[in-house]
């Protein structure tokens, strides 16, 4: 079997130009600033002048012949994410069908270099369909931890079930990832889903636990330069429990605004100052090289995450980017939320997704989305309860409006996307979504004013934070106090909506079989506590054949 370098798209991705750095930062200073409070917080092992494997390992985007595997290799002491230092570093590979790694099916080797932030990428081909492997990459004499991974099943393959880990919203600050040490303990997942914000971009101390810094992230500053980024995803890298579940599974990832910065559309972001802050352009450049460098992801489509992958003939993955192309989100009651020249998803993807939905021969279509395409109305909250909810979804926190960065802000992009669903008759159509930091099970109504008299065109589950704050955090009221009240409000003002928790953090466990899709909903004994436990809340289910949501009474 031969070995596999990095793809070129890959390379591409490494090997881009670094944006201009933050006007305020000298750039002579800036590996300084960065390099020594850095290196001081590493493990005492990096000091020693071998390579190490500090930021685990992991694989991605899995294929019936393939897999993506990662690592990021520290060559010596001073070369900590962002530094730009460094040398140019050997590390090779193996992929083997067993864990001992005795029975060894691909191997090779690349020069992992500063330019790419010593981030090593191997894309491995040649495998064999729905089968586990094990890998491990080495350095200098030093070995990484041996990980698993999984390759899909054959295009043309019957499936009798899959199950996916399913994650959103990971901010660092605001407490430790027990979702990602418990989806990594249960040993039967076929990939995990990352749904977007897998690293915040704010200032330390800006957005953490109901106000209180659980620990602290890297650099201290708001991150705007491909340095900045890449120290930021190095330390996520560091987490226990993150580095457990890329070595029990292959993740799946999208990205959403705060691998950015706070609602980024097309041309800015709320969280971004032109000029102040550099450009725009510069910054993005700066993001997407740094997310392509540190995520076992593959530079898809324009270069960005939208993408597809295929389980057999029992399911597909659209997975969407609802960053690079959308319009300026729309001033919340200006009545441009229906304007039909403001797009969520780019003419081009759109075109994609709606081809791809009616030429699916799968049983489910799932689609990764990474903002909720279910309507919402607010409803008759008490005032309350009314802002801070409003806080939480970017509304105006003085009435009733539509969360403009959701679909709700493109009304017409939905529409012609609901609308291709019910006259192409196409059904068994799943929308999985993060971004809200609530746990959300929906019909997806082709009107929701009507409903349910009219139809609904697809269902839709939404997976809650892993840390960041939710409702019962934003009001600062014991967890649980804010969803008794507020959901059932919810509920009645949004017919289609089956179930709300606004209070809770977790994660999901999707399992689908022929006959349905069922979503079961975990949630945290304390996302502050690094031991925290984790237990069943609710399971939802959508059966074959009817677009409809209905509640599940057992975890599967």
């Amino acid at each position: 079997m031969t070995s596999r370098h990095r793809t070129p798209e890959a390379s591409q991705a490494l090997n881009s130009p670094s944006p201009r750095r933050r006007t305020v930062v000298k750039a002579a200073a800036a590996t300084a600033v960065l390099a020594g409070p850095l290196a001081a917080a590493l493990p005492a092992r990096a000091a020693a002048e071998t390579p190490q494997f500090l930021h685990g390992v992991a694989s991605g985007d899995p294929l019936p012949d393939g897999i993506l595997l990662w690592t990021r290799v520290t060559p010596s002491s001073e070369a900590t994410p962002g530094s730009g230092l460094g040398p140019d570093t050997e590390v090779s590979w193996v992929v083997a069908k067993d864990k001992a790694l005795t029975d060894i099916v691909s191997k090779g080797s690349t020069t992992a270099t500063a330019a790419s932030d010593h981030t090593v990428k191997a894309d491995i081909r040649g495998l064999q369909p729905a089968t586990d492997y094990w890998f491990r990459f080495s350095s200098g004499g030093t070995d990484s931890p041996v990980a698993r991974t999984r390759t899909t099943p054959a295009a043309d393959a019957a499936v009798s079930g899959l199950r996916f880990g399913v994650v959103t919203c990971a901010n660092w600050e605001a407490g430790y990832f027990a979702s990602y040490r418990h989806l990594a303990a249960r040993g039967d997942l076929d990939a995990w889903l990352h749904l977007g914000d897998y690293i915040y971009e704010y200032k330390s101390g800006e957005y953490a636990a109901r106000g209180t810094v659980v620990r602290q992230h890297a650099p201290t500053n708001e991150i705007i330069t491909l340095a900045d980024y890449r120290t930021r995803h190095g330390r996520y890298k560091t987490d226990p429990d993150l580095q457990a579940l890329h070595s029990k599974a292959p993740v799946i990832a999208i990205w959403d605004d705060h691998e950015f910065a706070d609602n980024a559309w097309s041309g800015g972001a709320v969280n971004h100052t032109e000029g102040a802050e550099g450009t725009w352009t510069a910054r993005q450049a700066a993001a997407k090289q740094a997310y392509f460098e540190w995520m076992p992801v593959r530079p898809a489509i324009a270069g960005t995450t939208y993408r597809r992958l295929r389980f057999g003939k029992l399911a597909d993955l659209s997975l969407l980017d609802l960053r690079s192309f959308r319009s300026q989100q729309a001033s919340s009651g200006s009545g441009s939320v229906d304007d039909p020249d403001r797009t969520i998803t780019g003419r081009a993807q759109l075109d994609w997704l709606k081809a791809g939905l009616k030429a699916s021969e799968t049983k489910w279509r799932l689609v990764g989305n990474s903002v909720m395409i279910a309507p919402f109305v607010i409803g008759s909250l008490t005032a309350d309860l009314l802002k801070p909810l409003a806080k939480l979804l970017d509304l105006p926190q003085d009435g009733i409006g539509v969360n403009t960065d959701q679909w709700d802000g493109y009304t017409d992009d939905r529409r012609e996307l609901l609308a291709h669903l019910r006259s192409n008759a196409i059904g068994n159509t799943v929308f999985l979504t993060g971004d809200i930091h609530m746990s959300w099970a929906n019909d997806v109504p082709v009107d929701a004013g009507t409903y349910p008299l009219s139809a609904s065109a697809a269902t839709e589950f939404v997976i809650t934070s892993v840390t960041s704050d939710n409702l019962d955090d934003i009001v600062k009221v014991p967890e649980g106090t804010v969803s008794a009240i507020a959901a059932p409000l919810i509920q009645v003002a949004n017919r289609h909506v089956h179930w709300v928790d606004t209070d809770r953090h977790g994660y999901g466990v999707l399992d689908i079989t022929a006959d349905r899709a069922q979503m079961d909903y975990y949630v945290l004994s304390d996302r502050t506590d690094k031991n925290a436990t984790s237990s069943w809340a609710r399971s939802y289910r959508t059966r074959s054949g009817t677009q409809k949501v209905e509640r599940a009474y057992d975890p599967v």
